[in-house]
């Protein structure tokens, strides 16, 4: 029962995220053309909450010790800053979102709202990702 009840919280924490980000405009194709022409501060605002949202949320789970629903301890690890992997993954996620006007989140909502153009974005996104299962041995580390 208790597994049902984390099954069933997870899924209405999703459906309220997505109403955030539908009513945000985060899946608006125009905000982000907007976006990367800088003609608005609107997305960047909503990136920046998330920002500050998730670093805040870092501190407080550092400060208070605070474990997953699991109840094990939540574990950050750094990560090395790589110059040829950051900006070439940054310019190929930034490509795919600037055509598409669909990051992670946004590409699942499409799915639900206009499910024509969410399944298309949907393989899209698994084929980048599949390819990169393939590559990934002979990129640069």
């Amino acid at each position: 029962m208790k597994k049902l009840l984390n099954i069933l919280s997870f899924i209405l924490l999703g459906i309220y995220f997505a109403t955030v980000l539908t009513e945000a405009q985060a899946i608006s194709w125009y905000r982000i053309q907007e976006m990367f022409y800088f003609k608005s501060f609107h997305m960047y605002g909503l990136l920046g909450s998330a920002i500050a949202t998730g670093a805040l949320s870092l501190w407080i789970i550092k400060k208070f010790n605070i474990k997953s629903v699991n109840h094990n301890p939540i574990e950050v690890k750094d990560k090395p800053f790589q110059w040829k992997a950051n900006f070439g993954g940054g310019i190929i996620f930034g490509l795919g979102w600037g055509l598409t006007g669909a990051c992670s989140a946004p590409l699942f909502i499409s799915l639900g709202i206009n499910w024509k153009i969410g399944i298309l974005l949907l393989i899209g996104a698994l084929a980048g990702t599949y390819l990169y299962g393939i590559l990934k041995d002979k990129l640069p580390h």
